[in-house]
This record gives C-alpha cells, sequence and structure tokens, in this order.
C-alpha cells in the first residue's frame, strides 16, 4: 500500500528544519500580517532570499544557465511573481516533481550566499 504524498507545507517545514541549523540562514516569520508579501515564507542566507514556498510549490534562486538546464529538463519552470514577467534566475518546483527540495534548496543557499564566506561572521 503506498503512502500519501507529504503536503507541500509540510515538506517545507521538514526542509526549513534542516536548513536552519545554519548559523546564516534565517526563514521568515509566517505571522498573519506577512502571509501575502513576496517571500513571507522565505528562507534567507546573510539576509538574501534563496528559497520559498509559494502557493505550494518551492521557488529557489539558481544561476540563469541552472535554471535554463533544470526547465529543459521538465523539473520546473521560470517563476512569475504575478506580474505576467518571468524571474531568469528564479525556478519553481511543483510538489509531484522527482526534483529534490533539500537538494535543490542547499543548491540555491550555495549559490546565493556566495557574497560571503559562509563561516565567516562580522564583528561589531
Amino acid at each position: 500500500m503506498s503512502q500519501p504524498p507529504i503536503p507541500p507545507e509540510e515538506r517545507y517545514a521538514t526542509m526549513v528544519e534542516e536548513l536552519v541549523g545554519n548559523p546564516h540562514v534565517t526563514h521568515m516569520s509566517d505571522a498573519p500580517a506577512a502571509e501575502n508579501r513576496f517571500g513571507s515564507s522565505a528562507l534567507k542566507i546573510n539576509g538574501k532570499i534563496f528559497a520559498m514556498l509559494v502557493q505550494g510549490k518551492l521557488v529557489v534562486k539558481l544561476p540563469r544557465q541552472r535554471v535554463d538546464v533544470l526547465i529543459a529538463s521538465g523539473a520546473g519552470e521560470r517563476f512569475d511573481r504575478g506580474h505576467g514577467r518571468l524571474m531568469k534566475e528564479w525556478l519553481t518546483v511543483d510538489p509531484a516533481s522527482d526534483e529534490q527540495w533539500l537538494s535543490l534548496s542547499k543548491e540555491a543557499m550555495d549559490h546565493v550566499g556566495r557574497g560571503r564566506p559562509l563561516g565567516v561572521t562580522e564583528r561589531p
């Protein structure tokens, strides 16, 4: 007997738990006031969004060439914030996709986190 699919919110929450162990990663509050704002469920590294859950789908920031490859393989599609403009460095991954959310999110975290060496903290 097969298991029912894990709801996207639960899948994302499990991924968040794994990634917030990094001292440079923060998770935006899911407070009701923030519910409809862009990035209200986002994961950030050094203050920059690298992954979020939007309408039950994982959205990650990756290099444009990597997004192109993933789209060509059928793993996802470009993200549209709802303004009719596709974002070239953002990939939307459907929960039914075979792509692993955690590995894509780690890849996005590494990509976005390159601005400052991970493990190096600023002194006050």
